[in-house]
Formats: structure tokens, C-alpha cells, sequence
């Protein structure tokens, strides 16, 4: 029975009213692609985090969106990071088999991670979690005792914020930094409330970012927080991210070089400084650039 309620499931309600992507108050809601369209509109006009709505359409190439095409846009109360769960609010026909095709689980899993909620009992507006595929606890690494006592879990293995485990390929240790004159204003690693924050590097006014490597730029626009945003991805699923800029040199698409320059680095009315926030990413997953910077 539970298998049938999983892999069929009800409906929460009928299916729901795909909008235009230009009509007003689309939060929460399938939209068609108008000509013109573009996700960063999309998501200025939901009020939605750019990254957020990628995320909520997995699949989706921002650089080729075909009239016709359905987007799903998030609403405020949805969330969407790195590697899952998603926090995701139930819409008219959704399933749990539903849910996980568009996600790339299973109804199992997003059953596990919902144990308080009947699968054939869906209603709109419903909060869930959705585990994503690469959603799995990290191993923890034992310590052998010497005395040959029970081995202890290492404190900092234990440790999943971070997201800095995991061999990096051997060729990709040694990238110039982003700036010529800098200094470290935030390390790389996790703040006394236990969140992870991404390196802030602050520089001289007029200083220019640059590729750290040879890649290809998948975004340059505006983010909310983040300001102007660059993300280039390399070979070896690496990524880097380059935000707070004031302009920007290089569009979406572009192939670039490593030196090429990006962007010129912004003032930060919170800092008093020029400040470059500057990520990388392996695979999807925060790591302290210092791992690939020589």
C-alpha cells in the first residue's frame, strides 16, 4: 500500500493555471517564456533570488529559453540550497512521484524526509522537504585508540557546513588569486552562528577581478545581496565566484582565458572598503579557495 501510495499518490487538487511570465504576482506559480523573456527578470519580477529560481527549474539553460517553455517560480517561503533539501510548498496536482521527477529523487526519499506527512493526503500550500540525490550524511572519519578503546568520531570531520572534504584533481592546485593587491578581510569557514561564509577580499578603488582560471562565464548580472555577480565554470566541475562588483566586463556564454578581467571591484557601504566576495565551488560545493590558489 505504501509503495502504491508513493509511485501513484493523489493529486494535492487539479492541476494548476500556467500564467504568462510578464503577469503580475507569478510567485508561487508556472509561467510560460515570452519573447524577451530572461530568468533575471523572472526573478525581479517574482522578488525571488535569481540562484533560487535556477535552482527551482533544474535542467533550464538561462542562455537558451524557448518561447513556450514553463518555468516553476518559487515563493518567498520556498528554499533552495546547495545540495538539498529543498523546502518546497505544495501546488495544485503535485505528487510526490511528481515532486521527485522534477527534482531528480525519489518518492522515497521525500517520503523519509516528511514522516508526519501522508503521501495521498497532499494539500496546497503544504510545506515539504525534498531531498535531492547527493543529499547523504558525511561519513564520519573514525580515529583509531591507541589503547585499543572504542574509536572516537573526529570533531571536525563530523562537521557538514563546511563542505571542504573531497580530493580536488591534482592539476587544479595551483590558480593565481582573483586580485593583484588584496588582502583577506574574511577567511573562508563558518561564523560564531555556525554558518558558512564565502572569502571577502578587500582591495584598492579601480581594482580589477580576474579569471583565476580558463573556463566558461554561466552568469554576469545582478544578485540580490550579492550585487553585480560573475560565476565562471572551469574544467574539473569547479566554479568560481566573483561578487560585490561594481561592473562587469564579461557577458554569460563568453569563453575566457585565466587574467581575463571580469569585473571591477565595488565599495562597500557596510565595510567602508572595495571588497570582492570571492567562492569556489567543486561540484556544487563550497571549498576554501586557498585549496586551489596557489
Amino acid at each position: 500500500m505504501l509503495l502504491v501510495a508513493l509511485l501513484v499518490g493523489a493529486c494535492a487538487g487539479r492541476g494548476g493555471e500556467v500564467q504568462r511570465a510578464s503577469a503580475p504576482g507569478i510567485a508561487g506559480r508556472w509561467v510560460t517564456i515570452e519573447r524577451g523573456d530572461t530568468l533575471g527578470a523572472i526573478a525581479r519580477r517574482a522578488e525571488v533570488p535569481l540562484e533560487r529560481l535556477m535552482r527551482f527549474n533544474p535542467g533550464v539553460d538561462a542562455r537558451r529559453l524557448a518561447v513556450g517553455q514553463r518555468l516553476l517560480v518559487p515563493t518567498h517561503r520556498e528554499r533552495a540550497p546547495y545540495g538539498g533539501p529543498y523546502r518546497y510548498q505544495v501546488r495544485p496536482g503535485d505528487t510526490y512521484a511528481a515532486i521527485a521527477r522534477r527534482f531528480g529523487t525519489t518518492p522515497g526519499r521525500i517520503q523519509r524526509a516528511n514522516p508526519g506527512v501522508v503521501p495521498t493526503r497532499l494539500r496546497v500550500g503544504q510545506v515539504i522537504q525534498v531531498p535531492l540525490k547527493d543529499d547523504r550524511p558525511v561519513k564520519r572519519r573514525a580515529v583509531a585508540s591507541s589503547n585499543g578503546t572504542k574509536p572516537k568520531v573526529s570533531a571536525s570531520a563530523s562537521r557538514t557546513s563546511t563542505s571542504t572534504n573531497g580530493a580536488l584533481p591534482a592539476t587544479e592546485r595551483s590558480w593565481p588569486w582573483p586580485l593583484e593587491d588584496y588582502r583577506i578581510a574574511r577567511r573562508f569557514g563558518t561564523d560564531s552562528r555556525g554558518t558558512l561564509q564565502p572569502m571577502l577580499l578587500a582591495t584598492r578603488k579601480g581594482a580589477t577581478a580576474k579569471a583565476v582560471a580558463d573556463g566558461e562565464v554561466r552568469f554576469s548580472g545582478s544578485m540580490r545581496q550579492l550585487g553585480r555577480v560573475i560565476i565562471v565554470h572551469h574544467a574539473e566541475n569547479l566554479q568560481s565566484v566573483y561578487a560585490l562588483c561594481d561592473s562587469l566586463s564579461v557577458k554569460a556564454g563568453s569563453r575566457i582565458k585565466r587574467g581575463t578581467p571580469l569585473c571591477e571591484v565595488g565599495y562597500s557601504n557596510a565595510t567602508g572598503r572595495y571588497d570582492l566576495l570571492f567562492d569556489m565551488r567543486h561540484g556544487g560545493k563550497p571549498i576554501d579557495p586557498k585549496r586551489v590558489l596557489r
